[in-house]
């Protein structure tokens, strides 16, 4: 049997692969601009946002081309469409280094993990207590475990009591956002920065800035005081010359 044009039966993988940018369907990630542009008229909108009206396609690619700039199609489901004249490469750049500064600017909050034991011992409790400070301190989520083993998991105010201790400990840092809860063999609680994550890596920056700030200051004084002891080491060694030569 024959089979008609553009229907093909096949299994899915032998169908021909169609190209994901197919422009003439309206799926490309891309709008259309310029001659790509296929509509008999478009709603024209001016460089400056101005409302130029319903023109046909033709004259508003005659006007991109006066005033040296792209007819971009940005609203292609509008009746009719909504072209607007722009530099497209230019709108292109802004946009991605817009794109660039959101992400750099974009509050990324990690959650690190501490796990203890309910018989952990004070230098073990000091130390790990040491981490969930640094990481609230750099604006992190903290989620503390409290790990039970055999006749241990009878014993859950333990784990409580070690969880408000902590809590309590570094609530200057941080404040509870998820109370102890039973999961299993463990006990989980949740803690939350007082900081957000970027006022926490402007103040890092800061420290570095005034640490290696400090750090110059500290090496000229040095040299400054090697300097000073070389000339009075000169000085006197040339007193003592001259002594010399009039004895």
């Amino acid at each position: 049997m024959r089979v008609p044009r553009g229907l093909f039966v096949g299994p899915p993988a032998c169908r021909p692969n169609r190209p994901h940018t197919n422009k003439e369907d309206g799926i490309s990630v891309e709008p259309r601009i310029n001659d790509r542009i296929r509509v008999r008229e478009v709603r024209l909108v001016g460089p400056n946002g101005e409302q130029v009206g319903i023109v046909s396609t033709e004259d508003a690619l005659r006007l991109a081309q006066e005033a040296d700039l792209d007819l971009v199609e940005v609203a292609p489901s509008a009746q009719p469409p909504v072209a607007k004249l722009m530099d497209y490469g230019k709108f292109k750049y802004e946009s991605a280094m817009k794109a660039r500064e959101a992400r750099r600017n974009q509050s990324h909050v990690l959650i690190k993990e501490q796990k203890l034991r309910p018989k952990i011992d004070t230098h073990d409790y000091e130390t790990k207590k040491r981490n969930v400070e640094r990481f609230l301190a750099d604006g992190d989520k903290v989620k503390v475990t409290i790990m039970f083993r055999g006749r241990e998991q009878s014993r859950p105010e333990l784990g409580f009591r070690l969880l408000q201790r902590l809590a309590a400990d570094v609530t200057e840092l941080g404040f509870v956002e998820s109370s102890p809860k039973q999961d299993g063999r463990n006990m989980i609680m949740v803690l939350g920065p007082h900081r957000k994550k970027a006022d926490a890596k402007v103040e890092r920056e800061a420290q570095r800035v005034r640490r290696a700030a400090q750090r110059e200051a500290d090496d000229k004084a040095e040299r400054e005081q090697r300097a000073v002891s070389r000339a009075a080491a000169a000085a006197a060694k040339a007193a003592t010359e001259k002594q010399a030569d009039a004895s």
